[in-house]
């Protein structure tokens, strides 16, 4: 009777106690998780920007448009059109170990949610037990020794009632969610990376030529200056002067040089090789060409492709998943359990008639006191629920922030450009009439001097503004997500 009345329990659906059962593995313990709303901004500076940046006519001079809604492609650094770009991106993905470590903490991820999601199933587990006992009657006679062969399967199960599973699981999928995006910022860090580098070797090559063009202009006039004080028409302090100034330049190369080398040791680096596997490829800035149109995505779109957003996101998620599970562990616990088998004196007889044994036991665990444990953990996990929003809110403004630097250094580098360019090109008219002036006797050494001097800084200036212009590009398509979500999955996928 007793096993009959367990029977109806177990299937009659209009149970009450089952009703309510079924209805608690309805719900899940904590709050669910919404996704934040987009920031209520239109723009992403307090004034508008122009349509396009200023122009110059010199290398990296083009004028940029701004395209309000423009897509970013998955490459985006092909739009700089460099082959040899292109050749070291293409490496560097291929043997970053910092791409590795990213994919394996993703496969990790993947792995501990499949773990968890086996609580979902029914625990089962077979066992044999053979015992040989020798026991004693109750007059304290011995009984002679027997042996005893046990065979079970055990099958247990804790039902989630209150969702502290599902919780779990939810928080693991977010955990997942996050490596997969912090997969994403290592992809867009790494490209972002060796364009930056292979930007900064072509500035520092720029600047090394411009040095060495201002070394040849200065030897030049140090030879016009030795051969009027042969003449007689100038002091042998002007000879002097002039000399101190070609030697300063000289000095400063090997600085430029030692920076372009150890670039250049950065970018290997980034192929993943080591330094004395040095790049086939080297970059200078005319073998780059700079994107004309570029994209400005709409304020509410950043925040679905930064990678740092959507990470920060789902680590909110696990965080509002951890109050769940803290919520559920503070309810009872309802385990099912059963186990059948046989017992026989000998492993033979295993399985024959008259050696089977059963059991079904049902369980149900409300903690009591704990210490105020559990009260604490709840607690506990809410105070990070509010630390990890505070961190994607953090998160967010900081994102906004990359896209306005990366717009107004775009704008007013492009003018500085414009600038420079008119700077280096009155300073080499100077130069060349104060030569002049000097040679024909019509001006003094001093204003030879000071024209090489504004020439020089304004020569370097312009190497430097024009690097620039490159590396902002390249900074706008970082800020911006850099156009992952149109790769797809290839990424994620060499993770599996």
């Amino acid at each position: 009777m007793a096993g009959e009345k367990m029977s109806t329990i177990k299937f009659n659906l209009k149970t009450p106690a089952l009703a309510v059962l079924l209805a608690l593995a309805g719900c899940a313990a904590g709050p669910d998780f919404r996704q934040p709303d987009a920031p209520q901004v239109q723009g992403y500076t307090g004034q508008p920007l122009p349509e396009k940046t200023s122009s110059a006519v010199t290398l990296g001079g083009d004028a940029q448009q701004f395209v309000a809604g423009m897509d970013i492609p998955a490459q985006w650094w092909t739009l700089f059109n460099s082959p040899a770009l292109n050749a070291v991106i293409e490496e560097a993905i291929k043997a970053s170990p910092d791409l590795q470590s990213a994919q394996a903490a993703l496969r990790a991820a993947q792995e501990e949610v499949s773990v968890q999601r086996g609580e979902y199933l029914p625990s089962v587990n077979a066992s044999l037990a053979p015992t040989r006992q020798k026991e004693r009657t109750s007059d304290g006679e011995a009984k002679s020794p027997f042996n005893l062969h046990t065979a079970q399967v055990s099958v247990s199960y804790t039902l989630d009632a209150f969702g502290g599973n599902r919780r779990q699981v939810e928080g693991l999928l977010a955990q997942a969610e996050q490596q997969k995006f912090l997969l994403e910022a290592a992809y867009l860090t790494l490209t972002s990376n060796v364009v930056d580098a292979a930007v900064q070797e072509a500035g520092l090559r720029a600047q090394i030529t411009a040095t060495q063009q201002v070394l040849k202009v200065q030897a030049g006039l140090l030879e016009l200056l030795q051969r009027q004080y042969a003449l007689g028409d100038i002091a042998q302090a002007d000879v002097l002067t002039q000399q101190a100034a070609l030697a300063q330049s000289e000095a400063s190369l090997p600085p430029l040089q030692k920076s372009l080398a150890q670039q250049r040791d950065r970018l290997t680096a980034l192929a993943g090789r080591f330094p004395s596997q040095e790049l086939e490829q080297k970059f200078d800035l005319a073998s780059l060409s700079l994107p004309q149109k570029l994209p400005l995505s709409l304020p509410s779109s950043l925040v679905r492709q930064r990678p740092d957003v959507r990470a920060a996101e789902a680590q909110l998620h696990a965080a509002s998943a951890a109050v769940g599970v803290a919520a559920a562990n503070m309810l009872p616990q309802i385990t099912l359990s059963a186990n059948i088998g046989s017992a026989a004196a000998r492993m033979g007889d295993l399985f024959t008639a008259g050696t089977g044994l059963w059991s079904l036991v049902g369980g149900l665990t409300q903690p009591l006191f704990a210490g105020g444990a559990l009260l604490h953990k709840k607690r506990a996990s809410e105070a990070l629920l509010e630390q990890a929003a505070a961190e994607y809110k953090s998160t967010v403004i900081l994102a906004f922030q990359n896209v306005a630097d990366s717009l107004r250094a775009l704008q007013y580098d492009a003018d500085a450009l414009r600038a420079q360019d008119a700077a280096e090109r009155a300073a080499a008219r100077s130069l060349e009439i104060s030569r002049k002036s000097v040679q024909l006797g019509e001006a003094s050494p001093q204003t030879l001097l000071t024209a090489q001097g504004a020439y020089q800084q304004a020569v370097i200036s312009l190497a430097q503004a024009q690097a620039a212009r490159f590396a902002d590009t390249a900074a706008l398509f970082q800020a911006l997500g850099g156009g992952w979500w149109n790769r797809g999955e290839a990424l994620a996928a060499t993770a599996r």
